[in-house]
């Protein structure tokens, strides 16, 4: 069966989502999924079957700064292009800001050098657990 995309909220299982995220990216709650996904300006659902096997989003202001994150792909459906279509989708839809951010987990920024994602020297940023975003690579030891 073809791969459905849409960017609406009305039918989303939260819980759905929250086990996409548990098997392909981290542990993320559906209560919290549920307002973050509300919160976001850009969004991508891809389904297959009824069911959703990609996602990503994107927090955007309208002119200066568009975030993309939460991309995320059922492990049978990684390496088959679907990551990939969904960042270019939030690219494209984020297309007239003056900046596209993103970050990226350690070791997979090859992939997002691809779309044009260069490595700031500025960035910086607080995790609510330093400790932990530092053993995951997320942060200098500084």
């Amino acid at each position: 069966m073809a791969l459905e995309w849409t960017d609406s909220l009305d039918a989303v299982d939260w819980e759905e989502l929250s086990a996409l995220y548990k098997v392909a990216l981290g542990d993320k709650s559906a209560a919290n999924l549920n307002i973050v996904f509300t919160n976001s300006r850009y969004r991508c659902f891809v389904h297959e079957d009824g069911r959703i096997v990609g996602v990503g989003r994107a927090l955007a202001d309208g002119v200066d700064t568009s975030y993309v994150c939460d991309v995320a792909v059922l492990p049978q459906y990684q390496g088959s292009g679907l990551g990939k279509q969904i960042v270019a989708k939030l690219v494209a839809l984020s297309h007239g800001h003056k900046k596209i951010l993103l970050y990226a987990v350690p070791g997979k920024e090859p992939f997002y050098r691809k779309f044009g994602f260069r490595r700031m020297k500025t960035a910086m940023a607080i995790f609510d657990n330093q400790e932990l975003a530092r053993e995951r690579g997320y942060l200098d030891l500084d």
